[in-house]
């Protein structure tokens, strides 16, 4: 069985949740006896076919970018060319290009959506690519959510809830790097330990502008993460603020990342918009054992961070209850152990990799029956 995979952009060139998403479908529905692809936009696609982890991504020139959206003028031919290969063409949303190359390629083979999230920042452009959206989720075959939250809140979704199904992101833990008390202890000296850490794209819904008012004042450590568009406006702000317990670390390798994750305290999600619809990181530190404080959005953040049990759920945009979550896992290492625990275990009983791979797998197969 082959599948391709269609999203904006993959690794090396970017780093971000969706891509790890994308590579953990790939690799556990390998296991399954599925063969994968993946189409994408690079702004330097030399060579044109690369082989990343094992899996074959096939890369077309990224021209410009629109709201967000990556466009090219000489990917038709290639996408033509994979879905004539493909038995299934799976779909990551929202990316408007790929409606685009699904309706000039006429793809008439059975097609899956998953549904990341809803389009919440650009509304003007919304209103121009509405029909757009509309006629190519109805031309798929099933549209999946990655958390009931989110099947439940998205007023998208329910517009064409008979077709929905919920596959929740899942994580295998072998493809992780381990990291070694070596790599631990060199880590410790660099920036110290029992920290609360932020890992992602620094992005305008990441809410970390939130983050940062809540450590004002105290001697809460944070460390940061990542880079993005909004990185030098947040330093700016950590500055201003005077805040000389917050780290701000730029990428960092994967086995540094899992370093700093055994060092953590907890992880932290200040996300404070729809945009953010499930959260990998908040999976990453589940799986090795951290409690978590993220916001409610109504999305899959609190699907995976259960109040009071794995962690805090806060109201968005409040520094004062993200303060106050902060200082309460510091303040009892008891709680603080106990929501680790739970963290971990609902991991292993809902987010694994194998769990997610066996879901699209099945999807996959009924699919290609019905056909």
């Amino acid at each position: 069985m082959r599948v391709l995979h269609v999203y904006r952009t993959f690794f090396p060139d970017t780093q971000g949740g969706l891509e790890e998403v994308v590579r953990q479908i790939c690799k556990n529905t390998e296991k399954e006896g599925v063969e994968s692809r993946i189409f994408c936009l690079s702004p330097k696609p030399n060579p044109v076919i690369i082989d990343y982890d094992g899996i074959k991504v096939y890369r077309a020139k990224s021209h410009l970018e629109i709201a967000s959206c990556g466009i090219s003028f000489s990917a038709l031919s290639l996408f033509k060319e994979l879905v004539e290969w493909a038995d299934v063409v799976h779909y990551q949303f929202p990316w408007p290009f790929a409606d685009v190359l699904h309706l000039l390629a006429r793809v008439r083979k059975p097609t899956i959506l998953t549904y990341q999230s809803d389009i919440v920042r650009q509304q003007g452009v919304l209103r121009f690519y509405r029909p757009l959206k509309r006629l190519f989720l109805s031309q798929m075959n099933v549209l999946i959510a990655t958390s009931p939250n989110y099947a439940r809140t998205s007023t998208v979704l329910q517009r064409y809830e008979n077709k929905v199904e919920v596959i929740p992101i899942g994580l295998d833990e072998k493809s992780y790097p381990v990291a070694t008390k070596a790599e631990i202890e060199a880590m410790r000296q660099q920036v110290g330990d029992k920290f609360f850490l932020f890992i992602g794209v620094l992005r305008y819904y990441k809410g970390l502008h939130i983050l940062l008012e809540a450590v004002k004042n105290t001697n809460l450590p944070v460390i940061i993460v990542g880079s993005g568009a909004e990185e030098q406006k947040l330093k700016n702000k950590a500055e201003e603020l005077g805040l000389k317990n917050v780290q701000f670390l730029g990428r960092v390798s994967n086995q540094d990342k899992a370093a700093l994750i055994a060092l953590s305290l907890a992880i932290v999600f200040p996300s404070h918009l729809r945009s953010e619809a499930f959260g990998v990181t908040l999976l990453e530190g589940a799986m090795q054992g951290k409690p978590m404080i993220s916001c409610e959005l109504g999305t899959g953040t609190s699907f995976v961070n259960k109040d009071q049990e794995t962690g805090f759920v806060v109201p968005p945009l409040n520094p004062e209850k993200f303060r106050e979550a902060m200082e309460k896992l510091v303040a009892d290492s008891k709680q603080t152990a106990a929501f680790g625990k739970a963290a971990r275990l609902r991991y292993q009983n809902l987010f694994t990799g194998a769990k997610m791979g066996a879901g699209y797998t099945a999807l996959y197969r009924k699919l290609l029956s019905k056909k």
